[in-house]
């Protein structure tokens, strides 16, 4: 069986030998990258890689920088930040780059390969009865094409806000629970996930999707519950 491919990008060498060395022991085959130009030159093998692990403060950039224009390219490789803050500024940042999670130095190894194997389970996640698309209302999801469209207009979405709305929308007009969208989209216990993290996806996709986000008409919340997807006609 063939090891998956990690490219990291990371310049603080005190932390690298050991990311290489838990990595590797835990199957994955890691190749090291230091600066965002160095990242920025591997964008045309990206397609090379399984995950991308992306520090945030590098010496000449950020590794949102980096994310932002592998996105650009289409590619919906998981992409991991590390960060030495969880503030929400830095988590809405991430997330609005195209990240799909992100661990907060400083961090157990053992958590991050956890998050890892997660990201690595759910790639695919938006199409598990090998469906080619949805129909929801005012609302249509193509699964090939990995797009939404509101009222035939295309939504821009970051990966993690596709699956989270593909989910929602499977489940239209039913309870979906905040526990149950974390086991589904992120790791299959929770215990990996900060819980502040769901609420920011839902407030952006929020912005997306609603024409007023404080009075949503299609993502809904349940208090004490989680969260519903109500069917909107055209």
């Amino acid at each position: 069986m063939l090891s998956n491919k990690i490219l990291l990008l990371e310049d603080d060498f005190s932390l690298v030998d050991g990311l290489k060395y838990s990595l590797k022991r835990n199957g994955f085959d890691v190749e090291i990258i230091r600066t965002v130009e160095e990242a920025i030159s591997r964008l045309p093998e990206i397609d090379a890689y399984d995950l991308l692990i992306f520090d945030v403060t590098l010496p000449d950039g950020t590794g949102f920088e980096v994310c932002e224009k592998v996105r650009n390219q289409g590619k919906n490789i998981p992409i991991l930040f590390l960060t030495a803050s969880d503030e929400e500024v830095n988590v809405i940042r991430g997330l609005d780059s195209g990240g799909d999670d992100y661990v907060t130095k400083p961090f157990k190894l053992g958590e991050l390969c956890s998050r890892i194997h997660a990201l690595l389970r759910r790639t695919g996640i938006s199409n598990p009865n090998n469906n080619v698309g949805i129909e929801c209302g005012d609302i249509s999801i193509d699964l090939l094409g990995s797009r939404v469209l509101l009222g035939g207009r295309t939504l821009d979405l970051t990966s993690a806000e596709y699956r989270l709305i593909c989910l929602l929308v499977r489940n239209a007009n039913r309870v979906t629970t905040r526990s149950s969208i974390l086991n589904e989209l992120w790791d299959s216990t929770g215990d990996f996930v900060d819980d502040n993290t769901l609420s920011v996806y839902v407030r952006r996709l929020r912005e997306k999707i609603e024409v007023e986000p404080s009075h949503p008409e299609h993502l809904i919340t349940v208090r004490g519950f989680g969260y519903q997807w109500n069917e909107v006609s055209l």
